[in-house]
């Protein structure tokens, strides 16, 4: 159990937690006995993915934007508010940046009025497209700052500047994670995420949709490893703040993933889908692949579920989900 210094068990804020990754971040630290606090502004979000959470008694639900500022008395803050997909962060990307950067403000307000040790969920995208592969904590980026991606890229990169300046202004117990691809039950099925969409697509019997030729590399980390990451990094020694990359360094192209997903769909009774090809999104990044030695050296942390594994998941949750539907 991850628990307070003095064996107590911890008051803990997360926000984005009614959200694909925060809702399985919510589950688990109520499995270890914390009295979580979710808070979302449902622009992204279901209910559905914490329903089964509101009847537990260390469990809250509080409806918020975290552009505003939030009064609450906590030990932990897990900041994982803000759309992660190029879908939900374009629709309305000044709210976008501002869920980044004042959402950072603010839950940085917050953690210096408590002395709470707060964690911000950054991103794989400050990486941009990268020019070097794979890739480590220490490469700046290739971002354009002025593209359609940017609402998202650059806010990122902007929260991750406040939070290195606030430990260095007020000495806050600061911790980040620069989360990639990551996969499993409960992701949005119009998302427009590649292992969302193409579960979609196959399961309905459409055509899989790629972008570019399919050469581009993703890694894809199941959501049960990443959550597993985050709170090793949020417990781990104080003078440990990242950035710290969290994601399975197994590559695949998009190609490759589309004929994984068409063979686990498809079959003598199932749904058969062909890839169809499309061009590439602007600033779509070419590769995409974690170096996580930091995160095995210092967290003890490695993903443990192959893609193989892991990408069933998420096939049977869509597959009742449509069926709902």
């Amino acid at each position: 159990m991850t628990a307070s210094l003095d064996g107590t068990n911890l008051r803990i804020l997360v926000t984005g937690g009614a959200g694909f990754l925060g809702s399985h971040l919510c589950d688990r630290l109520l499995e270890e006995g914390h009295d979580v606090l979710c808070v979302d502004n449902f622009y992204t979000s279901t209910r559905r993915n914490i329903v089964h959470l509101l009847d537990h008694p260390n469990f809250e639900l509080m409806r918020h934007d975290v552009t505003f500022p939030l009064y609450v008395e906590v030990d932990r803050i897990y900041n994982l508010a803000c759309p992660a997909s190029p879908i939900h962060y374009q629709r309305d990307p000044v709210q976008t940046t501002k869920t980044s950067v004042h959402g950072a403000i603010n839950m940085l307000g917050l953690a210096k009025r408590t002395g709470a040790r707060i964690l911000q969920a950054s991103t794989s995208e400050v990486y941009g497209d990268p020019e070097i592969h794979p890739q480590t904590e220490g490469y700046w980026g290739n971002v354009n700052p002025i593209g359609v991606r940017s609402c998202y890229d650059e806010g990122k990169r902007c929260a991750e500047t406040l939070f290195f300046d606030y430990r260095r202004q007020h000495n806050l117990e600061i911790k980040v994670a620069r989360i990639f691809n990551t996969y499993g039950p409960r992701m949005l099925p119009d998302d427009g995420r590649v292992v969302s969409n193409f579960i979609v697509q196959a399961l309905e019997g459409r055509d899989i949709t790629i972008y570019g030729d399919g050469s581009q590399t993703r890694s894809f980390c199941y959501v049960d490893d990443l959550v597993e990451g985050l709170i090793r990094l949020m417990e781990s020694d104080a003078e440990v703040t990242g950035p710290i990359n969290l994601g399975n360094p197994g590559e695949f192209t998009i190609k490759q993933l589309a004929e994984k997903v068409v063979a686990l769909v498809g079959g003598p009774s199932g749904p058969t889908s062909r890839l169809v090809f499309e061009p590439l999104p602007s600033d779509d990044p070419t590769q995409r692949q974690p170096d996580i030695t930091k995160a095995s050296e210092i967290l003890g942390w490695e993903p443990k579920v192959r893609l193989d594994e892991g990408l069933p998941r998420p096939v049977d949750y869509f597959r009742t989900l449509l069926r709902k539907n």
